[in-house]
């Protein structure tokens, strides 16, 4: 009699969950990006966010919590209930965040749990026009030349921008001084105004610039030339052998999330990435959908958060 009261209390606890997860959403649902407004992220997110309006008949309301390299806004999330109305749209600095934020009150993969990956982008290594530097090449030597008194842009420590620009730091035996910024607009302006010579931008919002000639881009960073940059060559082509750094954006849910919901918003985002007129939209911007079970991106996550830690020792000499 014991174990057939306890069977059925084990069953009233889970109805709820399922019955929820079944009727999810019910109400608006929240996405925190914890970047500033006007960048890939932030982008990314309000196409991302009326689809799934459309898709699931309730509000999905975009929240920018930028700050601290994204820490802010991720560390709000993880003080949210785990019950699929709060969620983080969230890139490669939240992986590199677990290397270079050791006073952060969160750890990634035990805090949240990961629902899908959405695009990936290549970046831009560009250059305020008034810098004597027409190639890679050429800033490479003239970083050399004058060790520590050129700049690079970043929206923040931690971030693909920066993580980017030290990558090509370690390479390449460059010094360069970073110079974070609050967001990617304030850091993007600064390289527009010349009040840095240098910053590798994602080419989905700095592609414009570039075309305006508002700055001159050096190379891109994919294996490829971007469909958005064609006449831009990669790093590799432009001397620099192995460089490769890119922006990936995902989504991930407070811990304790019902894997009924995070199933349920993984295949409605898998689903919105492959329409033929957001592949044209991130095509034409330099991106590509990304698309995994929430399994094989919480594999994804880890081995990232791994490679980042190697560049990370490279300047912060933490093991």
């Amino acid at each position: 009699m014991a174990a057939l009261a306890a069977a059925f209390l084990a069953a009233l606890a889970f109805a709820p969950i399922g019955a929820n997860a079944q009727d999810y959403p019910t109400h608006a649902v929240r996405i925190i990006v914890p970047f500033g407004a006007g960048g890939p992220a932030d982008v990314t997110a309000r196409v991302l966010g009326d689809a799934l309006q459309q898709e699931f008949k309730q509000p999905f309301v975009i929240e920018n919590r930028s700050g601290a390299g994204g820490v802010i806004g991720t560390q709000e999330v993880v003080k949210s209930a785990g019950d699929g109305y709060t969620l983080l749209l969230m890139s490669n600095t939240q992986t590199a965040n677990e290397s270079l934020m050791p006073t952060r009150k969160y750890e990634l993969m035990r805090d949240l749990v990961p629902i899908a990956p959405i695009n990936i982008a290549d970046l831009v290594i560009v250059v305020h026009p008034s810098v004597p530097a027409t190639t890679l090449k050429e800033f490479i030597a003239l970083a050399k030349s004058q060790p520590g008194k050129l700049n690079y842009s970043s929206s923040g420590t931690g971030t693909p921008y920066h993580m980017a620009g030290e990558l090509l730091k370690s390479m390449t035996g460059i010094n360069v001084v970073h110079v974070p910024y609050r967001n990617s607009g304030e850091a993007r302006s600064g390289v527009i105004s010349g009040q840095v010579q240098m910053m590798i931008d994602s080419v989905t919002t700095m592609a414009p610039n570039v075309i305006a000639g508002q700055v001159r881009a050096l190379a891109t960073t994919g294996k490829t030339r971007s469909a958005a940059l064609p006449n831009v060559p990669t790093a590799e082509e432009a001397g620099v052998s192995g460089y490769e750094a890119t922006i990936w954006l995902g989504l991930m849910a407070p811990k304790g999330t019902p894997k009924a919901i995070v199933d349920k918003l993984n295949a409605a985002v898998n689903e919105i990435i492959k329409r033929p007129q957001v592949v044209k939209v991130w095509a034409d911007q330099g991106a590509i959908p990304m698309s995994m079970t929430p399994e094989a991106f919480d594999k994804f996550l880890r081995g990232d958060i791994v490679k980042w830690a190697e560049v990370a020792r490279t300047f912060t000499g933490r093991n």
